[in-house]
């Protein structure tokens, strides 16, 4: 983990989140399944005026109300959060999804004798109704994201099928304006304008926008687990707030900039300024945009205007780029490392290092490996001293001292290497991880065997060094390290399988004729690149005797 006094932002405990259930009532329609929607009250103290699935806080009623459902669904681990869904639904629109002691559901005449206003549970005891819990399903889960005050709560989601002979009405104080929609077409009323809705019912509909019926979204829930379970962060885009779930690119970013949710950082992309990541890091992107290089290449800054600067990545021998970085620097800059010797990471290296020597009469040396035999004429290089596996480069910054020791990860090139900053549990990870996708594995400089070797070896380190967060040569800070890498290494194990079973369907065939079969999940236009690596595979293929 960061150190404490590297944080940018003063640490602060979020609310508790209170206990809370939401309902999604679905119908089936010609057009396919909708679903149930309300508009809040514009006077409401949270979340005003924006339409939602109905439902509210769980309260102790709910939690002890076994004896209101049958044996079955007494059972439940979900049974408070689904009673206080049926509760808030018939509080809020009069629907009421209960049955009678004979389990026939609730007749008409029983529904219009129950009091929308009044505890709904002692009425039910009292009629000897039944809620029908044991119908709900689990979809999701939200807690409301750190950064909103003073509420916030932690909300299951559950699907229904609405009861059939009873029509919502909202109750006109805390709900109005019930409609049934399309999830689809919901979603398209909110890009419209039309339909304020708040991020957790967004992503919430795109998944149920997935489901040509109503029994096919109640089947994909009947392990009543919840499909996700998330905490929202928030970032500015643009200027505007936009939040983040666990599985957003940005999200480790924002984990790692503002850890207990401060809406604060900014994730446009621009390369006329460094973005501050934590009190003696910077993240300074190259402005070589592309499809290989994503948002550009990032170069890191780490250290200080008094102590100097380590440069990670210097990029493309781009002048304003390396004007820009040596402004930032003042020209102070203790030592330049080049994870690999790709034209996008160390040809301005040396053009840093002089402009560095011009502005301060010192040189900072270039560390890295030199290229090998392998390598294309555009990533020969040679640096001033090579790193060796493990050796160490400090900083003896006074306020936040740090160890950057070296890890030789071959495979994306043969002289490619990571970088550990040990007081922190970074990982600096070059082109080996990207965020948001796969790296380029580029025989014969590149090689898949040492790239999965490679990744377990970082894997390795992540243990030792409690390596939490990875920043990549291109992209954002990737959260989660050891899952990550561990994800990264079982996608290229199942790209592999994919590369066998081509070779099979198509044994005559050659590598043009398996990257179709292999990566017919990847755009077209990406087939050449793809070719690459497909090559890479047949090779660890070959090696491993798997070829017949």
């Amino acid at each position: 983990m960061a150190r404490p006094v590297t944080q940018l932002h003063p640490p602060r405990t979020p609310v508790a989140p209170r206990p809370a259930a939401t309902l999604l009532w679905l119908r089936d329609a010609p057009a396919g399944p909708e679903v149930l929607l309300t508009r809040r009250s514009p006077n409401a103290s949270f979340l005003p005026g924006v339409f939602v699935f109905p439902g509210g806080r769980i309260d102790d009623a709910d939690a002890s109300a076994a004896d209101l459902v049958g044996e079955a669904a007494a059972a439940l681990p979900h049974l408070a959060a689904a009673v206080a869904a049926l509760r808030e639904s018939f509080e809020e629109l009069g629907v009421l999804h209960a049955h009678d002691a004979a389990g026939s559901p609730v007749a008409a005449s029983e529904l219009a004798g129950l009091k929308r206003h009044e505890p709904l549970h002692p009425q039910l005891r009292a009629r000897g109704l039944r809620l029908a819990a044991g119908a709900l399903r689990v979809a999701v889960r939200w807690t409301t994201d750190r950064d909103v005050q003073p509420r916030r709560f932690d909300t299951l989601f559950l699907i229904g099928r609405m009861p059939e002979g009873q029509t919502p009405v909202a109750d006109e104080a805390e709900q109005f304006e019930p409609v049934w929609l399309r999830a689809a077409d919901a979603l398209a009323r909110h890009e419209a304008g039309t339909l304020p809705m708040i991020f957790p019912t967004l992503r919430t509909l795109r998944w149920l926008a997935g489901f040509d019926s109503v029994d096919a979204a109640l089947a994909a829930c009947a392990g009543n687990r919840p499909h996700w379970e998330s905490c929202p962060r928030g970032a500015l885009v643009g200027g505007k707030p936009q939040r983040f779930m666990e599985t957003d690119v940005p999200f480790g970013e924002l984990e790692l900039v503002c850890p207990d949710g401060q809406m604060l950082h900014a994730l446009d992309w621009q390369s006329e300024r460094p973005v501050q990541l934590l009190r003696h890091l910077w993240r300074f992107t190259a402005p070589n945009p592309g499809v290989m290089t994503g948002p550009g290449t990032n170069a890191y800054l780490l250290g200080s205007a008094a102590a100097g600067w380590i440069v990670i990545d210097p990029g493309p021998p781009d002048e304003v780029h390396v004007k820009r970085l040596l402004e930032v620097t003042g020209g102070r800059v203790r030592t330049i490392i080049c994870t690999h010797s790709h034209p996008d990471h160390s040809p301005a290296a040396q053009p840093l290092a002089q402009a560095c020597e011009a502005a301060t009469g010192q040189r900072p040396p270039i560390l890295g490996l030199p290229s090998a035999p392998t390598a294309r004429a555009h990533s020969e290089f040679t640096p001033d001293r090579t790193l060796a596996d493990g050796e160490c480069i400090v900083l003896d910054d006074p306020a936040h001292p740090l160890t950057l020791r070296a890890v030789h990860t071959p495979g994306h090139a043969a002289n490619h290497l990571c970088l550990v900053l040990e007081e922190d549990g970074l990982l600096f990870s070059g082109d080996h991880v990207l965020s948001g996708s796969t790296t380029v594995i580029d025989p014969p400089d590149g090689n898949m065997a040492a790239y999965i070797d490679s990744l377990d070896r970082l894997l390795r380190e992540c243990e030792r060094h409690d390596i939490r967060f990875i920043l990549p040569a291109h992209g954002h800070v990737i959260g989660s390290a050891p899952q990550a890498i561990a994800w990264l290494k079982s996608h290229r194990l199942a790209r592999e399988a994919k590369v066998l079973a081509a070779m099979r369907e198509c044994p005559q065939g050659n590598a043009d004729d398996w990257v179709p079969i292999a990566y017919a999940d990847t755009p077209k236009q990406l087939w050449p690149v793809a070719r690459r690596s497909l090559l890479a595979h047949l090779e660890r293929i070959e090696a491993l005797g798997r070829a017949r």
